[in-house]
């Protein structure tokens, strides 16, 4: 079940967010993502931010500002399951435009959301690691004309 983030869920989804930082970033310091944790846990209440539950356990959460999505993370004990495709396909029915960046060297998310029907609109380099970075977006309008 796809529901509204509550402030309860937030040790759960803080741990899926970190884990998940370090397990699809390996060329960023864990560090970084450890300096990041507690602007982020208050970022939370925030933000849009939806979690996929099943039997009172978090399996993953999407967290969107403005129509910005700033990640989706899915608990490492059910990546490829199709978890973050049905947080996303949430999000696409809540919104007409969704955009993100992602980092160039994530390979496995940017073709995720190639597949889910984004495009690179640009690259640039992160201010705050360095790294290469894709500038995506997806609208609803684009896809109506393909279907």
């Amino acid at each position: 079940m796809i529901r509204k983030f509550q402030e309860a869920d937030a040790k759960q989804v803080m741990q899926i967010w970190l884990k998940g930082n370090a397990d699809a970033h390996s060329f960023i310091s864990n560090e970084y993502w450890k300096s990041n944790f507690d602007i982020v846990k208050e970022q939370l209440s925030r933000a849009e931010v939806y979690v996929l539950e099943s039997e009172k356990s978090i399996l993953g959460f999407i967290g969107i500002t403005d129509g910005y999505i700033a990640g989706i993370f899915v608990d490492s004990c059910c990546r490829s399951c199709g978890i973050g495709g049905q947080l996303l396909d949430y999000a696409k029915k809540k919104h007409n435009c969704l955009s993100l960046n992602v980092y160039k060297k994530n390979g496995r998310a940017v073709s995720f959301y190639l597949r889910k029907g984004f495009t690179v609109l640009s690259e640039q380099t992160d201010s705050d690691t360095g790294e290469a970075e894709y500038a995506m977006s997806w609208s609803k309008n684009k896809e109506t004309q393909w279907v």
